[in-house]
């Protein structure tokens, strides 16, 4: 005897399964008529009736895919509904959304919800099928992007500018160039010691661009040997910011992240490039000298974020200068400083640009008039400072913070030794490069100093992490 083939399922559509809603309203079939009518089992037909406003409301939403069989809900509901929110909200603006777009929103978005969820594109796919997105053809966007002239009378500093309520706060970014006396001491600071340090973040402190350090010296020697790739900023050989090159690299990674963003500028950098390099995915936004003193002197990046970057600047160069002077007794902290190279300086701007919380960020272009839309400001901004150094009072250390603002001292400037050098350093030549033996003896030696100097075991976290990382390069 054969055994009967199991009967294959017969899924409806959600516009068939409205047309079975239909027949059963309109005229006086039952219930198993109309499910010999679609080939479907009549209990289907029966939950078609029990979902019967859910099955509405979805037809009537004008979201839903209609030629869709099965409906299944994601894991993520509340993910799904905040990206499909944010999505109608872009396209209301006439945004160019794409998929790049929306993997990148639905990450921020799933860290705000607190959900451990990384969007991949097999995701991204389903959910455009459950919300029937397609993208479709593209708007066409402005010709120009001129920000729209402000009203008549006077601006209220709370108010941002039009243009910004374009773009979302983590797509609003400001930038500051920033003047450094990189190996200054308390009290003292040399005209050939100053550098310039271009800093750039989101008005929501979640992105911070690397840092980038201008100088005067065209190939500093503590650079030789050294991969500009591995470093966590770079160096320009000159004391102006290459603002062509800067910008059309930042163009070029919001490109590759898909999205339009744009850039609170000072009027005078655009003035005085000579040639402006063809941007699609950044705007300018050009902050005037007289927007700048309508909004209290407020820079294209708000001036306590760059305080904060240099009172955690000054912190860490103290801190180094006194385990240079724990190391070689004797030595004056102004011969300490003198160690400190250009390649020193590019690692504490990069440390403490890193230190600048995202918290105080947030509160300054708010505060500032610089972000689009209010946010939540941030509680005490000097509990989020580092404590004022062993040695120095509160106003000493706020004018070497401020260091820059007073007349560097004249004269020559001392060849660079390096911190680490001896006597001699590298005005007797270069130093030879470290091998990976020498890197494996360092470690060893830094856990021997770690093992007899009672160090906490977060500290020894730290260390098991770069000692993994330092043997995986040792291997290759």
């Amino acid at each position: 005897m054969e055994l009967s083939s199991k009967k294959k399922l017969h899924a409806l559509s959600l516009a068939e399964k409205i047309q079975v809603l239909e027949l059963l309203d309109d005229s006086k079939m039952s219930q198993s008529e109309v499910a010999r009518r679609f080939q479907v089992s009549q209990p289907q037909i029966s939950r078609i009736c029990k979902n019967k406003e859910k099955l509405l409301a979805d037809w009537c939403s004008g979201t839903a895919n209609r030629e869709r069989k099965r409906k299944r809900e994601s894991k993520y509901s509340g993910l799904d509904e905040a990206l499909l929110c944010w999505y109608h909200i872009a396209r209301a603006k006439a945004w160019d959304v794409t998929g790049p777009m929306l993997l990148h929103k639905a990450k921020e978005l799933a860290g705000i919800l607190g959900q451990d969820f990384v969007p991949s594109i097999g995701w991204l796919v389903r959910w455009k099928r459950r919300n029937n997105v397609g993208f479709g053809a593209r708007p066409v966007a402005a010709a120009a992007f001129r920000p729209e002239p402000p009203p008549p009378g006077p601006t209220s500093r709370a108010q941002p500018p039009l243009s910004l309520q374009d773009f979302s706060p983590e797509d609003v970014f400001g930038c500051a160039e920033v003047p450094l006396l990189y190996r200054a001491v308390p009290g003292r600071g040399r005209a050939c010691d100053r550098v310039r340090v271009l800093l750039c973040a989101n008005s929501r402190g979640t992105e911070k661009r690397p840092v980038l350090v201008s100088g005067l010296r065209a190939a500093p020697t503590c650079f030789s040997g050294v991969s500009s790739e591995a470093l966590p900023a770079s160096y320009h050989p000159d004391l102006g910011i290459p603002w062509s090159e800067w910008l059309a690299q930042f163009d070029r990674d919001m490109g590759q992240q898909g999205r339009r963003v744009t850039l609170l500028l000072a009027a005078r950098v655009l003035e005085e490039l000579a040639s402006l390099p063809g941007l699609c995915h950044v705007r300018l936004l050009p902050l005037s000298a007289a927007a700048a003193a309508a909004a209290g002197g407020t820079p294209a990046l708000p001036g306590s974020v760059v305080r904060a970057f240099k009172t955690h600047y000054r912190h860490r160069l103290l801190g180094k200068l006194a385990a240079v002077q724990s190391k070689r007794a004797g030595i004056s902290l102004a011969e300490a400083g003198a160690g400190i190279t250009v390649l020193d300086a590019l690692h504490m701007a990069a440390a403490a640009w890193a230190k600048v919380p995202p918290q105080l960020i947030v509160s300054s272009f708010v505060q500032e008039g610089l972000a689009p839309c209010k946010m939540p400001l941030c509680p005490d901004e000097a509990s989020q400072m580092p404590p004022v150094p062993g040695g120095l009072s509160l106003q000493e250390f706020a004018r070497f913070v401020d260091l820059e603002g007073e007349e560097p001292a004249s004269g020559a400037c001392k060849e660079e030794t390096g911190a680490e050098d001896g006597q001699g350093g590298q005005e007797d030549g270069l130093q030879p490069l470290p091998t990976k033996a020498d890197a494996l003896r360092a470690l060893g030696t830094l856990r021997r100093w770690l093992e007899c100097n009672s160090t906490s075991p977060e500290l020894f976290e730290k260390f098991y992490a770069c000692e993994e990382e330092v043997e995986r390069l040792c291997c290759l």
